[in-house]
């Protein structure tokens, strides 16, 4: 399976891109909502371990409720992520994806939905939810489908995970540069290795793991760069990120 997300600024404008989705053959099971549950956000917050991550394992957060009936056809609950706050989640690979819903929501995700379910983007999935953006993943079956979820989430106004992805390193660059620059060295020249580094501390295969503890999987993604030392002074500060981020509530 193939997947295509968008981003969008509203959980209602997600639902009636859903619909849309629908229309053209997408069976409702295998379309998956996310988004802040702005009604719960005054609650107080769930006991988690502390020691766990977000998005990490099958059973991470507390159910903090359900949501009754069904929209769509899809089936929704409400959930508390570490660092993220109040969810609601339709789909299951929504609530995998996210590492919520308990051991059955885990073992789906890395049965039939793993191919399907784009991992690696957790922490930008993790960033528009803490904006109050509505995240949407379809998962499709072929390359004519993927063009045509595309399309429809296009013409539905969502953004791409390409562009969330920029948006988010916006945010954080300028902080990212004048750290980097206090140390004597020129952040635009090093930018790319930095920031390649950086994003692979957020990855979930390497999240919460020291750079020796990640060094296979370093290796594997950027054969290249993973030894330099403006790729592992990335790695830790998104390490450090990482361990804020976890500390996070949604504002």
């Amino acid at each position: 399976m193939k997947s295509v997300v968008g981003i969008f600024t509203s959980r209602e404008a997600a639902l009636r891109a859903a619909e849309a989705l629908q229309e053209t053959g997408i069976a409702a099971d295998h379309i998956n909502v996310i988004s802040p549950d702005a009604a719960r956000r005054d609650l107080e917050a769930v006991p988690v371990d502390t020691g766990e991550r977000p998005g990490i394992g099958a059973a991470l957060g507390g159910v903090v409720g359900a949501v009754s009936g069904a929209q769509l056809g899809m089936v929704a609950a409400t959930f508390f992520v570490p660092g993220v706050g109040p969810v609601i989640a339709s789909g299951l690979a929504a609530a995998a994806l996210l590492g919520i819903g308990g051991a059955a929501a885990g073992d789906a995700l890395e049965t039939t939905l793993t191919d399907g379910v784009p991992k690696d983007d957790l922490f930008v999935y993790e960033d528009a939810l803490r904006r109050g953006r509505t995240v949407l993943v379809a998962l499709v079956d072929d390359e004519g489908q993927t063009a045509l979820a595309r399309q429809v989430l296009t013409d539905a106004g969502a953004d791409s995970v390409d562009a969330a992805r920029e948006r988010w390193w916006v945010g954080i660059r300028e902080h990212e540069a004048a750290d980097y620059m206090a140390s004597g060295r020129d952040f635009r020249a090093d930018e790319r290795t930095y920031r390649c580094g950086f994003e692979m501390a957020l990855d979930p295969r390497a999240r919460g793991k020291s750079y020796e503890q990640a060094l296979d999987h370093l290796r594997r993604c950027y054969p290249d760069v993973y030894q330099d030392d403006v790729f592992r002074h990335g790695f830790e500060r998104g390490r450090q990120y990482a361990e804020r981020d976890g500390d996070r509530k949604a504002a």
